[in-house]
């Protein structure tokens, strides 16, 4: 006896038969036509074009999620782990060797910004693939690699980065966006080393080193990192 049983594919529900231990497709190569013209292709009508208009500089920013807590579950060092900046490092080589049409890339902590060039066309310029596709390789890349920068410890869960894509239309735009990131890691790495060094070095707390620089200007803090240590 023929059992049969049924499957719902991307356009239309087909059967297939089951011979034995056996499954068989009814489909044949020549079904290709008859499927884009299946009365389910309609639902493609409700997909939204996102392409992102010509002329400007694409930047795909990444984040990690919740790297604080990855962090510590992984007892990075503070200030600054060297091998996690240094795997950051690598997964965006990967990302640039995949994608030829990103001029450079910038990153600090748990993100990393991707140029795209004006005239990039990566993916009929969608916004919704380039980001998933760079942080999936993103992601993966940081997986793939762990062992290499962190032969000591063992990846206890994996990785996840969310992703942007922002359109900046002129050269001093786009020189800005890189100013502002690079002055924010400088920003972030002199109160982090402070912080740090009140906590390991000092003996305050978390929240005592957080109250103490809680409105502290930039030259403060790095007059009382220099005053201290």
């Amino acid at each position: 006896a023929t059992t049969e049983i049924y499957t719902l594919s991307l356009h239309d529900a087909l059967p297939i038969y089951l011979y034995g231990n056996q499954l068989t497709s009814v489909r044949n190569l020549c079904v290709g036509l008859t499927m884009a013209q299946s009365k389910f292709e309609y639902t493609r009508k409700f997909e939204t074009e996102d392409k992102l208009v010509p002329n400007c500089w694409i930047v795909v920013r990444l984040d990690g999620k919740g790297f604080h807590k990855f962090s510590d579950a992984h007892k990075f060092a503070k200030p600054n782990e060297k091998p996690a900046l240094d795997l950051m490092n690598k997964c965006a080589d990967n990302v640039m060797c995949e994608f030829n049409e990103i001029l450079l890339s910038y990153g600090q902590s748990d993100e990393y910004s991707f140029v795209f060039r004006p005239d990039t066309g990566a993916y009929n310029r969608r916004s919704s693939k380039l980001v998933t596709n760079i942080c999936s390789l993103f992601a993966s890349s940081y997986v793939f690699h762990w062992a290499e920068f962190f032969s000591d410890r063992p990846l206890l869960h994996p990785p996840a980065f969310d992703g942007r894509a922002v359109l900046y239309p002129t050269v001093k735009n786009m020189r800005d966006y890189l100013s502002w990131r690079q002055a924010d890691c400088h920003i972030n790495n002199l109160y982090n080393t402070v912080f740090w060094s009140l906590v390991l070095k000092g003996g305050l707390t978390n929240t005592a080193a957080q109250e103490r620089l809680k409105r502290s200007e930039e030259r403060r803090v790095g007059k009382e990192c220099r005053s201290r240590w």
